[in-house]
């Protein structure tokens, strides 16, 4: 084998390492996850994801529920309203009535790696809704918090007008704030920029090496 035809397969090979290196370098970020409002009960001192949603639950008097604002996957992993959520804490200035029925609501709007581009998330805040006995946690929240926007599915796009617009849209890795993972469950180390990992592109390129070491022998074989 030539000295030539060697050094035209190890330029092959580095050519070929190139253009997939430059495909893996250009590669869409990975999705995040989601951007929407989740909806939480109060257990004791807990909070857990509402089984239902707030246009089918129905509180009772002394209840406190959340809605939380944030990116994520799902329910697993959604970033849970932030304390404190006491009821006497929240309703402590408006009385009893007879007939109606007071739900002590939490709305946190997240930070600001949770909010679209150009937005910038209230101070959470919480209410004492005082409503009907019958009234829905979605009609408790519009008592104290409006607008809301719902899209033609139902779904909570909007607390107290924000987010201006969207509603449930997912979103990349790029698009959120690392240093402050609004799942809760990165690593919030400002690393990961979405795009193929040191470790993948590593392994492509010592797959297309072995793959070009192997055509190497091929040749040197034939020859």
């Amino acid at each position: 084998m030539t000295r030539g035809r060697v050094r035209r397969g190890r330029l092959a090979v580095a050519a070929l390492l190139a253009a997939l290196l430059g495909v893996l370098a250009a590669a869409p970020a990975q999705a995040a996850g989601y951007r929407y409002w989740s909806f939480w009960e109060r257990d004791g001192k807990e909070w857990t994801y509402a089984s239902q949603g707030p246009g089918t639950a129905r509180p009772a008097d002394g209840d406190v529920q959340g809605f939380r604002f944030s990116v994520s996957d799902d329910s697993k992993d959604s970033a849970k309203p932030r304390d404190p959520a006491d009821f006497d804490a929240i309703c402590e200035d408006t009385p009893a009535k007879d007939g109606r029925k007071r739900v002590g609501l939490v709305v946190d709007f997240g930070t600001a790696g949770d909010a679209p581009g150009g937005e910038t998330p209230p101070k959470r805040r919480t209410a004492c809704a005082q409503v009907g006995e019958d009234a829905t946690s979605a009609e408790a929240l519009a008592s104290v918090a409006k607008p809301l926007r719902y899209d033609s599915k139902a779904l909570l796009c909007a607390i107290d007008g924000y987010p201006k617009t969207g509603c449930g849209e997912q979103v990349s890795e790029e698009t959120t704030t690392k240093t402050q993972p609004a799942t809760g469950t990165g690593t919030g180390d400002g690393d990961d920029d979405g795009g193929p990992s040191v470790g993948l592109i590593a392994g492509v390129a010592a797959v297309v090496l072995l793959g070009g070491a192997g055509i190497w022998q091929a040749r040197r074989r034939r020859a």
